[in-house]
């Protein structure tokens, strides 16, 4: 039982843990890198966008939500592996819609409770 033990501890530290949802496995930043597309001035809003994308899988899996992380993954894996269409499909320039986004970002302010004055 005394040598089994420290081989099973062994084994087990040695193993490398397994991601629920593989965000490093996507190789973003080294595709952005390889890929000339990704990397003109005209393109810097889909690299923004893909990032944000891998940014929202981090949060998915940090929150325990491996399926929607592993879904949005695949969708990031297949925008990277063609550039030109993802380039092609993005940046909606409804300026409208644009700004309407823009202010649902801005944090707002606490909303005062409605609590019963005392009699």
């Amino acid at each position: 039982m005394r040598v089994i033990l420290p081989i099973l501890c062994a084994l087990v530290l040695a193993s490398p843990a397994t991601a629920a949802c593989d965000v490093t496995g996507a190789g973003l930043e080294e595709a952005i890198a390889a890929k000339g597309e990704l990397r003109e001035s005209a393109n810097a809003q889909t690299v923004r966008d893909l990032r944000t994308l891998r940014d929202a899988a981090i949060v998915l899996d940090a929150y325990k939500h491996e399926p929607e992380c592993e879904r949005l993954m695949a969708i990031v894996k297949g925008l990277v592996a063609n550039p030109d269409k993802a380039i092609e499909q993005g940046g909606d320039t409804d300026e409208d819609k644009a700004e309407s986004v823009a202010r649902a970002r801005e944090p707002k302010p606490p909303v005062p409770s409605a609590a019963p004055s005392p009699k």
